[in-house]
Formats: C-alpha cells, structure tokens, sequence
C-alpha cells in the first residue's frame, strides 16, 4: 500500500424522511472504522457523509407536520449530526443537499450532460413509489408493489430524461475492467443481472412538486431526487472545478458504502451519469447487509426500531462500535440481540481484552515499581508471541481493503487469545520471587504486545484505545501504525495508575 496514496470515503446521504436508526448507525461506523484505518496507515484521506433533503416524500412529511421542508429537513439533518457526535464519527464533511455548494453542482451536472446531448425532454407513463423515490417497470411489481414493498402510483406527466439505454454496454464494460467495483459478489451479480436485462431511459424530474432544485432553464421542473442526491459526492469535493485540490486528489479513488436497498442507483445511474458527463465512475460500491432485531425485521409498527443513543446509554459507545463490526461479516444480514451484545462485550472485550490488560498493567504497577520493566533476554515463548503481534498490521491491512471488518477483529482477537495463553503459562505473578529477570521480561512481552493491540483497535474501538495507550505512556504523536516498529515501549518509562476499559456489563435488577 502506498502511504500517501487518497482515500476517499462516503457513507450514504440520509434521507430526511425519518430519525436515525441502528441501520444508519451501522453504515456509519463501518466508514468511520475505515477512515481511521486509512488515516493510522499514513494515507490522506476524506470520509464524507450527511443528509439528503429533496424530494416528494419530505415535501409531503412536512406538510404533515405543519412546517416548511426546510424546517423539517434542518430538523431531521440535526438529529443524524448529533448521531455523529454520539458514535464518535470523525467525518471531514458533513454536506446537505439543501446548500448552495451543491444547487450549484448539481445544476452543473444537468447542463453538462444536456450539453452533450444526453438529455432530452418527453412524456413519462409508468409505476412510481414516492416512499422509494424510484421508478419501476410493471415486471417489477409483487403483488401490485414495488419490490422493497411500498406502495406504487401510476404516473403520467412531462419529463425530461437521461438516456441511461445507451450505456447498457459501457455499463457492462466498466463491469468486466473493474471487477472490484461492486461489491460483495451477491450484489455485483444482481446488477449486472439487471443491466443485461435491457435498460431503459430514465426519468430525471419531476412537476408534479417542488421541493427540489431547479431545472436550468425550465423551473416548472425539479430535478429527480437521485440524479440530486448522488451528485453529492462531487459537490463536496469542489465540483463543478475539476481542477479543485480535493477534486483532482480524490476522485474517483471513492468507496462509496450503501445499503443494497440502493446498489442499484449507485453501481448503475450513478457512473452512467459520471461517464455521460466525461468523469470516472466510482472506484468501488460495497452494499452491507440488514439488521433484524431479536428475529424481526424492524419497523415503526413494531416498535423495534433502535435509536442509536439508546444503544450507547445501554452499552456505551466502544462495545456498540466493537458488535457492530464483530458479529457478522459486512455485506451479510445479521440479528441484532440483547444477548449477542452482552456476549461480545463480556466475553471479547471484558475477558479476552480488558482482563489481559488490566492483571499485565497492574503487575507492573506492583512488582515494576509503576514503569516499564527492563527486559532481558528473550526467550523462545516470548519471541513468538511477539512475532505474532507484528505481524498483525499487514494480515489486518488485507482483510480491511476487502470491507471485512469482522475478519479483522478475529485476526486481532486471535492473537489477544495467544497473548492470554502465554500469560497462564508464563505466571509472572509466580516469577516474581523466583525469577524476578525472567518476569520483567514476561510483563514487558506482555506490555509491548498490548501497545500493538491497542494501536490496531483504535479504528474501532478509539476511546478505549486511547485510553489503553495513555495507560501506557504511548507519546500521542507515536499511535499511528509506523510508530508500531519506530517507537517500542521505552524500559523505565513511567506509566500512570491503571483503570479497567471494559467492565464487565452487569444487568440492572428488575425494579
């Protein structure tokens, strides 16, 4: 990997048609886990998400809510920026489709595209689901609704359109050339599938509403929610100045992490809008999976809808970051459960993590007089297991290029399990009367292989890895992962009084 190479990261705008749920939480940490990595790795990187606020659906939620769109929207835009703040999200942007930045952009994009004959003005008839802000053909429907089961209407009004059925091909092309650029494979297959089904022209305003930005040129039109929504991307990268810094750094080497709910709009519309207008497609879409609650899907009927400050008042905020990302592999449905949460947290980071860190650190306190031991000769166990620790960086650095966060933490975890194995073995706690050296070598194995666990953590769990890494006296400027082999634990060095980072999670009794 190249240190200085961009890396640029986009979880989903979210629509401002609801308040955040662990769906979004989800999503977002994932990015967040990334950008951290990216940046720990020496890379320069730019993770962007925020809210999507055009549209029928927030026009007619306002409406019902007495207020105007933009109230609503500053509303809803507000609770998912508290959401940031509450998961501990380090975005480098945060961008609304209601600033100007980005009418500017996406007024950009249409007279590009209609400059270069790409659009052109008709009549569409056809299926419509507001709740979906999508168009569907006839052959789509189940039972009389769209396929992710809302309600459809037929429409019938002026529009103007994208000839999106003259990139069938191209499509297919970018495809073949890129075959890392949807991902997992289920979701590449399926567009791929649906591209080759035959592609139709499609429909890129709308008259019958106005919340949205203008067509140039015609503002008895609004422009489609998605052609709108998907330019955000660029706009926060300066668009339309391709010769911005941002711009010219960092597209199209993009990530771009969405719910499969809408593969579609970002691995098809979305590069066959960018090529149509002379830019790069995305480098790479990954769709991730579901979350059901306790074996149920969730929804507002049932009531198991989660709000994600209610998962951080219940865990905090680390264990809710650490399941999110261990329990299921990235792009997979998952069940999300009380006890699979409580499991995780008592089990990986109370027991494996917590608990190897907090006896290692304590004896040091103790026997060590507060400070890094001196080592001495290392002996055959110790030169294994930190071995095993090195050599974590890079087997970690591969699972995360692929998205698979949980195969990341197992690798991490594997060797926490090794370390705890070599601490029953070694009993420093009975060293120290009969081999003081030998235990000052084991503890000081022991500290060493927990810098490099608390290092590598602190894309996912980053304030019990800060924490962890003060307790350790690692200096703030030597956490990143060059420091792992430059600045090893100094012997002598004083470390402050132990804290535990992940207690244990106790249930409160029944009142």
């Amino acid at each position: 990997m190249t240190a200085d190479r961009p890396f640029f990261i986009t979880t989903p705008i979210y629509y401002v048609n609801d308040q955040p749920h662990l769906g979004h939480a989800y999503t977002t940490v994932a990015c967040d886990a990334l950008a951290r990595f990216m940046r720990l790795d020496g890379r320069r990187v730019k993770f962007l998400t925020g809210t999507d606020e055009h549209g029928q659906k927030v026009e007619q939620s306002a409406r019902a809510a007495g207020i105007s769109p933009l109230e609503f929207a500053d509303r809803i835009s507000g609770a998912f920026r508290d959401v940031t703040r509450l998961l501990d999200i380090s975005q480098d942007d945060f961008i609304r489709t209601t600033e100007p930045r980005h009418t500017r952009a996406v007024q950009a994009l249409w007279r590009e595209l209609e400059s270069r004959g790409e659009i052109y003005l008709g009549r569409f008839s056809g299926w419509y689901s507001v709740r979906d802000e999508a168009f569907y053909e006839e052959s789509e429907l189940v039972d009389g609704k769209a396929p992710t089961g809302a309600e459809v209407e037929w429409l019938e009004e002026e529009n103007y359109f994208f000839r999106l059925s003259a990139w069938q091909d191209r499509l297919l092309a970018y495809y073949e050339a890129n075959p890392d650029a949807v991902a997992p494979r289920g979701g590449r297959n399926e567009v791929i599938s649906f591209v080759k089904g035959g592609l139709k022209d499609l429909s890129i305003s709308r008259t019958s509403f106005s919340w949205g930005i203008p067509v140039p040129g015609n503002s008895k039109h609004v422009i489609y929610v998605w052609l709108d929504a998907l330019t955000n991307y660029i706009t926060a990268l300066g668009y339309p100045d391709e010769d911005s810094s941002e711009f010219a750094m960092f597209w199209p080497t993009v990530l771009h992490v969405v719910g499969k709910d809408i593969l579609r709009f970002h691995s098809v519309y979305w590069p066959a809008f960018l090529m149509a207008a002379g830019l790069e497609p995305p480098r790479r879409v990954f769709a991730n999976g579901w979350w059901t609650v306790e074996g149920q899907k969730m929804s507002k009927s049932l009531g198991n809808v989660i709000p994600p400050k209610q998962l951080v008042d219940t865990y905090g905020v680390d264990p809710v970051r650490y399941f999110l990302l261990r329990e299921l592999p990235f792009g997979s449905d998952g069940d999300f459960s009380h006890r699979a949460v409580v499991a995780r947290l008592n089990a990986d980071l109370a027991n494996d993590f917590g608990n190897l860190a907090q006896r290692v650190l304590v004896m040091i306190n103790r026997e060590c007089d507060g400070a890094v031991p001196e080592p001495g000769v290392l002996a055959e166990a110790d030169e294994a297991l930190l071995a095993n620790a090195r050599t974590l960086l890079g087997n970690v650095r591969i699972h995360m290029q692929e998205q698979a966060f949980h195969l990341a933490l197992e690798t991490i975890w594997r060797v926490v399990g090794e370390a705890n194995r070599y601490t029953d073995e070694q009993a420093p706690w009975a060293l120290r009367r009969s081999d003081p050296a030998r235990m000052r070598m084991v503890l000081y194995t022991l500290a060493e292989t927990i810098r490099y666990f608390a290092t590598l953590v602190q894309p996912f769990v980053p304030n019990a890895a800060a924490k962890l890494l003060d307790q350790l006296a690692v200096p703030v400027g030597s956490r990143d992962f060059a420091a792992l082999k430059q600045a090893p634990l100094t012997p002598g060095t004083r470390l402050p009084k132990p804290e535990g980072i992940f207690p244990r999670f106790v249930e409160a009794p029944a009142a």
